[in-house]
């Protein structure tokens, strides 16, 4: 009797075990399911917005950070999932580029040095002290994203030979792709307003050199974070085809929504994600 009483116990404990472990199991599954879907919805719509008015990066910043990873990983991780889009952007401006890279050469050399300097500075910091500095990046980064239409440059009368660029062009550059390898939201509109102070030409000549030096920053700033093993790469590789499609969804999109739209909801979020950090202190 006592041994059959043993033998139920035993068994009922590993039943219950079992039932656990499914239950644990299915937790986990759904827990995982739940990050993938965020991770593939804000991604998608990522690259929406930035076909559409810019801003990407306050999703895939946010989404990475509320599905576990920590603040600097997230900010590497989502460097890498925006990469592609400033390489198809600079790919669309080519024929343009082709036109002007002497005179590009210099500040993408600057580009690349900045980058550099900026993601070594969040590699030497704890991710506490980057969390502090969180909230504050991204109110200032929303603040620049949202006086974007009074920063775009006014094109100006092209002499017909290339310039070089000046040392003052170079130094703000210098300090952009810092910030940009650093943090990078809010990093299109910023070198769009600089190089709208240092640079001649129409608009599209500018937003050309922008789309350049974008891919460089980010090219160079993946290389150190890669290096310095910050990259979350199963989160990065199911945002990256989402990015993707939300781009080439945006150029559809950009015929139908007005800009105006997009900025407001790009800027709720920004303002919306600042708040969280501060929140959570």
């Amino acid at each position: 009797m006592f041994a059959l009483d043993g033998i139920d116990a035993a068994d009922r404990s590993r039943a219950t075990a079992g039932a656990g472990q499914i239950v644990a199991d299915s937790s986990h599954l759904i827990m995982l399911l739940a990050d993938i879907t965020l991770l593939s919805l804000s991604g998608f719509f990522a690259g929406m917005v930035n076909a559409i008015a810019g801003g990407g990066t306050f999703l895939t910043f946010g989404a990475l950070t509320l599905v576990g990873l920590p603040p600097i990983s997230a900010n590497a991780t989502s460097s890498i999932t925006q990469f592609p889009g400033y390489v198809t952007s600079t790919l669309a401006y080519w024929h343009d580029l082709r036109r002007i890279w002497r005179s590009a050469m210099l500040l993408g050399v600057m580009s690349a040095i900045g980058s550099a300097g900026g993601a070594l500075i969040l590699l030497a910091l704890s991710n506490p002290s980057f969390r502090s500095m969180v909230p504050w990046l991204l109110l200032a980064a929303t603040a620049l994203f949202a006086a974007g239409p009074w920063l775009k440059p006014k094109g100006t009368v092209r002499t017909g030979k290339e310039e070089s660029a000046s040392p003052f062009a170079l130094v703000l550059q210098l300090l952009t792709s810092i910030y940009g390898g650093f943090f990078g939201a809010g990093m299109g509109v910023m070198m769009l307003a600089t190089l709208g102070l240092t640079q001649s030409g129409d608009y599209h000549r500018l937003n050309a050199l922008k789309n350049l030096f974008a891919a460089i920053i980010a090219a160079v700033a993946i290389v150190v974070f890669v290096g310095g093993g910050v990259v979350a790469w199963p989160e990065a590789l199911v945002m990256i085809p989402a990015v993707a499609f939300g781009g080439y969804a945006g150029v559809w999109t950009a015929r139908r929504v007005p800009q105006v739209a997009v900025r407001v909801v790009v800027v709720a979020i920004g303002l919306l994600l600042a708040v969280y950090y501060f929140a959570q202190g």
